[in-house]
C-alpha cells in the first residue's frame, strides 16, 4: 500500500484536510462570505450577541428567514446585562449568494452570526480576516524558518571542520535562550509608528529567526549520515561542489522528515503569534488577527456576559492546531518506510 492510499484512508487525516480546508478558504475569500466590511462599525450596535433568525412574523405566519433591526439598549449597571431593542417592524429578508456575497439582507436588519464586538463591528468579518494573518503566518514563518534550518544544517553537516563547530555554537547559544523571552523582546522594540504590513512583515522575521535552531542540529545529524553513501560519493568525484551536493542530493534526502516536521510546526507560528497579539505585541487594531481579538479575554465582563467575543477566536486557534497535528500524525504515520509496502 503506498503513503498516498495509507493516507487517504485515514480519517483523521481527512478530518484535518477538511478543516483546514474550510478555514483558509474562508479566509480568502472573507470578502465574499460576509457583506461587512473589516472596520465598518453600526452604531448602537456594540456587543450585540449572534443574530436570532426568524421564520415567521410577529402573526405566526411563514414568511422565509429574516432578521428584524437590533440595536443596544441600556445597561443593567448591577448585572452588566444590556437590553436588546428590536423593531419587529421592519423584517429584513435573508438573501443568499446575492449582491457579490454569500449572504446578505434586504433592509435595516443586520445578520451578525456571531455577534458584534464592542464597536459594533461583525465578528465573523474580523475573524475570516483575522484567519488571514493567524493561518497566513503560519506558511510564510515556517518556510523562512525550515529554509534557514535546513540551509544552515545541511552545510554544517556536510563540510564539518571549523565551521561545523561555529554554526553549532551559535545554533546552540540561540537554542539556550527562551524563546517566549526573546520573542517578546524582540516585538517589543518594533517601533510603535509603523504600519500592521511592516509590523506583519517583522514579526514573521523575528519568529523565524528564533525558530529555525532546532531544525537545524536535526538535518545536521541526518547529512552526516548520509554524506558517506555511494551516491554522494559519486556527486564529489564528479566534482560537483558542496553546495550543489547539499543542495541537490543531500537535502532532498531528508524531504519526508521536513514535510511531516513543517506540518506540526506551523501550528506553533500560528499559536506565538496569537500569543504575541494576546500581549500587545504582534498586531494592532483595528486590524484583526486571532491573538488581538481573543485579548478580549482579559476583560471579565466580557468573558461572562459577552463570551462569543472570545470563544470564536479561542476555537479557531484551538480547531486549527488540532488540525494541524491530525494531518501531521497522519503524515508521518503514511510516510513511514515501515507501513509502506
Amino acid at each position: 500500500m503506498t503513503w498516498w492510499k495509507r493516507l487517504r484512508a485515514n480519517p483523521l487525516a481527512w478530518i484535518g484536510i477538511v478543516i483546514l480546508t474550510i478555514f483558509y478558504a474562508s479566509a480568502i475569500f472573507a470578502d465574499f462570505v460576509t457583506p461587512y466590511g473589516v472596520t465598518e462599525s453600526v452604531k448602537n450596535a456594540s456587543l450585540l450577541p449572534p443574530t436570532q433568525i426568524y421564520w415567521h412574523d410577529r402573526q405566526g405566519q411563514f414568511i422565509g428567514a429574516h432578521v428584524y433591526p437590533t440595536t443596544q439598549g441600556k445597561v443593567d449597571l448591577e448585572t452588566g446585562d444590556r437590553a436588546l431593542i428590536v423593531d419587529y417592524n421592519k423584517p429584513s429578508p435573508i438573501q443568499i449568494l446575492h449582491g457579490g456575497h454569500l449572504f446578505s439582507t434586504n433592509g435595516a436588519g443586520q445578520l451578525n452570526l456571531l455577534g458584534t464586538d464592542e464597536q459594533g463591528r461583525d465578528q465573523l468579518t474580523r475573524l475570516l480576516h483575522g484567519g488571514r494573518i493567524s493561518l497566513l503566518i503560519g506558511f510564510i514563518g515556517t518556510t523562512i524558518s525550515y529554509a534557514i534550518g535546513c540551509f544552515v544544517g545541511g552545510i554544517s553537516g556536510y563540510i564539518g571542520g571549523w565551521v561545523d563547530v561555529v554554526l553549532m555554537r551559535f545554533v546552540e547559544i540561540l537554542m539556550s535562550i527562551p524563546s517566549i523571552y526573546l520573542l517578546v523582546a524582540l516585538a517589543a522594540i518594533l517601533p510603535p509608528q509603523i504600519s500592521n504590513t511592516q509590523r506583519f512583515a517583522l514579526i514573521t522575521a523575528i519568529i523565524s529567526f528564533v525558530s529555525w535552531s532546532g531544525l537545524a542540529r536535526i538535518i545536521r545529524g541526518q547529512v552526516l549520515s548520509i554524506k558517506e553513501q555511494t551516491f554522494i560519493m559519486a556527486a564529489r568525484a564528479s566534482g560537483a561542489s558542496p553546495l550543489r551536493i547539499v543542495m541537490s542530493h543531500v537535502l532532498p534526502q531528508t524531504i519526508t522528515f521536513i514535510i511531516i516536521s513543517a506540518t506540526l510546526d506551523i501550528p506553533r507560528f500560528i499559536v506565538v503569534e496569537a500569543v504575541l497579539s494576546l500581549v500587545g505585541l504582534g498586531i494592532q487594531p483595528p486590524d484583526p488577527s486571532w491573538g488581538n481579538m481573543l485579548s478580549l479575554s482579559t476583560n471579565a465582563s466580557i468573558v461572562i456576559l459577552q463570551p462569543w467575543l472570545v470563544w470564536t477566536p479561542a476555537l479557531a486557534i484551538v480547531l486549527t492546531v488540532l488540525s494541524f497535528n491530525l494531518l501531521g500524525d497522519s503524515l508521518r504515520d503514511a510516510l513511514d518506510p515501515k507501513n509502506i509496502r
